[in-house]
């Protein structure tokens, strides 16, 4: 039907009998088995006695009594007919359609219509004996459904890059739009442990420090520096506007309300709500109440056009920084579901963990930088960590023959 569309926008008048003929299916559908159950009878009935008539002199020669004659005229007619009416009235022209199928629905698309509009009173007559006969048995009809499901747009845009009618690019972007939904808060936000946050009872000068050191737009304000007890958030610009015009105001005067999500709530739910509020920062709580981490509307956009760096990320270090070919540099917070996608590699028993610091630490809370864990697949080693927040690690994969030993 999109392809229907475009040709009609490109001004095929074919291309639009050929979308009424595709929306209303079932009674083309009707009126194209109507000419095949017309043909098929109107051959068998002409078949037997035009092979007999062929025929009749060959089996006078032969002697062939009139009964016997009519019995091989028949069984004749019968296979001839059955055979050519199967390659060339049903195989043939079904091969070429699904071939060609755009060329042959706009050839065809004319005359179908025009005979659907003459053979109305039948089709309509033999639609309606349909349905009152279903409808003893309690069937109604169904339409015919014309949306494809995610599956089958995944497997639409895999087969259109492998044709070259899209990029990689373009591939990527549709496939993190389908991939959006599927994950939750907790997957992306800023952990508690990262978080960079203000108190209410800053004065002027520890508010410009903090706001020269860190480059951010927004700032978490908590009361007596408790990151459990969130009062909202203020906007640097705002703060900043007001100083430079020699309005200086408490912390509590920017106060703005930080909305609040759980770390279960799915991103386009928290997308909506961001939206919602106009806010470009949310809240996440987790099960007790307390506070969990933070999630920018950057975090969320980055989630379905990869990577927004600005003049402010010179420094930032990337979450999956390849070293050789076998051995990579990975932030703490780096998802376990997203390394066995990249990598083919499997963690076993992780059904409390998704970071691959939480995967370190399930196995040896007091693991120090330069210890590794091995496993058959790959190693891993802490490289960096915060008392016993684990920022860096380096994992290295096994080579297959190893990995199979």
């Amino acid at each position: 039907m999109s392809r229907l569309d475009q040709m009609i926008q490109e001004g095929n008048k074919s291309a639009v009998l050929a979308k009424k003929i595709a929306g209303d299916l079932d009674y083309y559908l009707s009126a194209c088995q109507l000419g095949i159950t017309v043909t098929a009878l109107g051959l068998g009935a002409l078949g037997e006695p035009t092979v007999e008539k062929i025929l009749h002199p060959v089996f006078d020669d032969f002697g062939i009594s009139a009964a016997v004659s009519t019995l091989l005229s028949f069984g004749i007619a019968f296979v001839s007919v059955t055979f050519l009416h199967v390659v060339i009235g049903e195989l043939a022209p079904k091969t070429l359609a699904i071939q060609y199928a755009e060329r042959m629905t706009l050839l065809f698309a004319r005359p179908l219509y025009v005979f659907g509009k003459i053979m109305y009173p039948f089709i309509w007559l033999l639609n309606g004996s349909a349905r009152l006969f279903l409808g003893l048995f309690g069937v109604k009809p169904a339409g015919h459904e014309q949306a494809h499901s995610e599956d089958e747009l995944k497997i639409i845009m895999a087969q259109s890059f492998q044709s070259g009618e899209i990029n990689q690019t373009e591939l990527a972007l549709m496939q993190n739009v389908f991939a959006f939904d599927e994950h939750i808060v907790k997957d992306l936000m800023v952990p508690r442990m990262r978080m960079e946050t203000i108190s209410e009872r800053l004065t002027k000068d520890e508010l410009m420090e903090i706001f020269m050191d860190n480059p951010y737009t927004r700032y978490p304000v908590t009361e007596e520096n408790d990151k459990d007890r969130i009062l909202g958030y203020v906007n640097v610009k705002e703060v900043l506007t007001d100083y430079a015009n020699g309005n200086e105001h408490p912390v509590t005067h920017y106060l703005k309300d930080l909305p609040v999500v759980s770390e279960v709530t799915s991103l386009q739910e928290t997308l909506r709500k961001m939206k919602r509020t106009r806010t470009h920062l949310v809240l996440v709580v987790d099960e007790y109440g307390g506070t969990a981490g933070l999630v920018s509307m950057e975090d969320l956009l980055e989630e379905i056009v990869g990577e927004i760096r600005d003049e402010f990320d010179a420094d930032e270090v990337e979450e999956i920084e390849q070293v050789k070919s076998d051995e990579f540099l990975l932030d703490g917070t780096v998802l376990l579901a997203d390394l066995e996608e990249r990598f083919n590699i499997r963690f076993t028993n992780v059904e409390d963990v998704d970071t691959i610091g939480g995967w370190i630490q399930m196995h040896n809370i007091d693991l120090q930088p330069g210890e590794h864990i091995d496993t058959p697949d790959f190693s891993v080693e802490v490289m960096e960590m915060e008392n016993y927040q684990i920022n860096r690690v380096k994992i290295w994969l096994h080579p297959a023959e190893q990995a199979e030993a």
